[in-house]
């Protein structure tokens, strides 16, 4: 499939692992390490010995059919369900026992695949929700109102107007989240994300309901997002082109394990692959 989107992908280069990275990340502890991962549900294994590394500035993709696990993997990653067995680092740091708030600290943060923003709230309180990860005052400072409470809250405020200038949202500040278009509420979600100043962000099909200006858009944000906050992105999407088109490493799910891991190139070339997620590969998109 020909590259229609502008932008330029790393040469992806064998790290001891045995797994590929960015060629400029390759001396970096990577963003996330996951090993032998898996997790069971009254005996059926949703996901299982799932192993993937993502370089410190990748954007990476993880698809697969419909069930194949891509969301069980997310909320693994995110702590929503503690794993049966095996590790996840983040930054070289083991989650293991770690509760979403303290993996979300860690430096992960995720969007959801139905849009979950605080719709009566303005545009501008919905992101400083997500800087109040950082406990900036006591529950007594805050009930009383005490300086530190004023100073951290217009220290927020800038941080939060600051976020939504970088994507063109600044004078949407104080319109209610629920009065959005569809496309800014996913650049909303998005930037609410990054208001955990996260290392890594998990995007859950991040392009579903959108039209192709609107996925064209998309791309150059999460481009435009990994080289502002120079971080890795991992996103779960049906979208091809998109997928094709930006993610420089993709991890392949079928039944909740890994059927395959390369490049978008060596991806679209997989027979695996086609058989088992594609079926036919013009319909998605494979032979564009």
């Amino acid at each position: 499939m020909a590259n229609k989107f502008n932008f330029e992908r790393a040469r992806m280069v064998p790290v001891p692992s045995r797994a590929i990275v960015p060629d400029r990340d390759i001396d970096d502890t990577p963003a996330l390490e996951c090993i032998h991962l898996g997790i069971e549900f009254g005996g059926l294994k949703a996901v299982d010995d799932f192993n993937l590394t993502i370089g410190k500035t990748e954007i990476a993709g993880l698809i697969g059919p419909n069930g194949a696990g891509k969301t069980t993997v997310f909320n693994l990653l995110t702590k929503v369900y503690q794993p049966t067995h095996g590790t996840v680092l983040v930054g070289g740091q083991d989650t293991s026992g770690k509760t979403v708030a303290q993996v979300n600290r860690m430096g992960v943060a995720r969007t959801f695949q139905n849009i979950r923003l605080f719709d009566t709230m303005s545009v501008l309180d919905n992101v400083k929700v997500g800087l109040h990860n950082q406990k900036p005052y006591s529950a007594l400072e805050g009930v009383v109102r005490a300086p530190r409470f004023w100073i951290r809250e217009k220290e927020f405020d800038d941080r939060a107007r600051e976020l939504l200038d970088i994507f063109d949202m600044g004078s949407l500040a104080n319109e209610p989240a629920g009065s959005l278009p569809y496309g800014a509420q996913r650049r909303l979600e998005i930037v609410r994300a990054l208001a955990t100043n996260p290392s890594l962000l998990l995007l859950d099909e991040p392009a579903a309901g959108m039209n192709p200006s609107e996925t064209a858009e998309l791309m150059e944000n999460i481009v435009k997002i990994r080289d502002t906050f120079q971080i890795a992105i991992m996103l779960i999407e049906h979208d091809m082109s998109l997928v094709m088109n930006i993610c420089e490493g993709i991890c392949v799910l079928n039944f909740g394990k890994v059927i395959a891991k390369g490049t978008p190139e060596e991806i679209q070339m997989n027979e695996a692959v086609i058989e088992a997620y594609l079926g036919k590969q013009k319909e998605a998109g494979f032979d564009e």
